[in-house]
């Protein structure tokens, strides 16, 4: 039932990662896909980044537990700004944080100041037609399309993440 649900590794090994690349987890909650995107950039880091103290506190207990030394967690608003360096990010993961959002526009913005050119992005986010989640804020992939070419991103792909979710890999341009 899980693999129905969301599988962030499998939905992962899909995606060209190479295992010293910097990646950016915004909204990444208490690291259900900070952990294994860690686990497959070896050589990288991965900052994870939440607006939830209890989050990122769970976070940290994880990475303690499991000792992974390439996760660092920052607490923060995506929509305000994240202290990492523009253009300093190879891979940027959006699950589940633009249908939360009352402004998409800037976590699209924040996205594109920290990837480098070339750089690329996972989005995932609930599927409008789904049985679960909030319907009412379910992002479509058509309004999700003019938001991007309005920032200057490419769409690499669109695929199914799962019976309830959808995913856009896209690449800065």
């Amino acid at each position: 039932m899980i693999d129905e649900f969301l599988n962030p590794q499998k939905i992962l090994e899909t995606i060209p990662l190479k295992e010293n690349m910097v990646a950016c987890d915004l909204g990444c909650g208490s690291g259900g896909w900070a952990i294994p995107l860690a686990k497959m950039l070896k050589k990288g880091m991965v900052y994870a980044v939440d607006i939830l103290d209890q989050a990122i506190s769970v976070l940290n207990a994880r990475i303690e537990r499991e000792k992974i030394v390439n996760i660092k967690p920052i607490l923060a608003d995506v929509e305000k700004g994240v202290k990492i360096a523009s253009n300093a990010v190879d891979f940027v993961l959006l699950s589940n944080i633009l249908f939360e959002s009352d402004d998409k526009e800037s976590i699209l913005r924040e996205t594109k100041r920290l990837l480098k050119p070339e750089g690329i992005a996972l989005i995932v986010d609930w599927k409008p037609d789904s049985s679960v989640g909030i319907k009412e804020r379910a992002v479509s992939f058509d309004e999700l399309r003019l938001l991007l070419d309005k920032f200057g991103f490419k769409v690499e792909k669109e695929f199914d993440a799962g019976k309830f979710h959808w995913a856009m890999l896209i690449k800065k341009i």
